[in-house]
């Protein structure tokens, strides 16, 4: 199974989900024996590829959030003392 195949939420791998939705609408009984597995593949490894993206960059940015969080934290312990 994959995702929905909505382009807007998957701007990296619009050309690959546009060839499988094609490739579906060409083969409708193909598809269930393999005629759009090729596609299939490249679309996984598109979603994973894009999946470590945004994983990498939400952990820069959580990282960012703890810094000026203990930042804050620290200067609120010196006011208070």
């Amino acid at each position: 199974m994959h995702p929905p195949l909505t382009i807007h939420r998957h701007p990296m791998c619009v050309e690959i989900i546009e060839e499988f939705q094609k490739c579906h609408l060409d083969h409708p009984i193909g598809k269930f024996f393999g005629d759009c597995t090729e596609l299939k593949v490249k679309l996984d490894r598109c979603f994973r590829a894009e999946k470590a993206l945004k994983r990498k960059a939400n952990f820069e940015q959580s990282k960012k959030m703890r810094e000026r969080l203990q930042a804050l934290r620290k200067e609120t312990t010196e006011a208070e003392a």
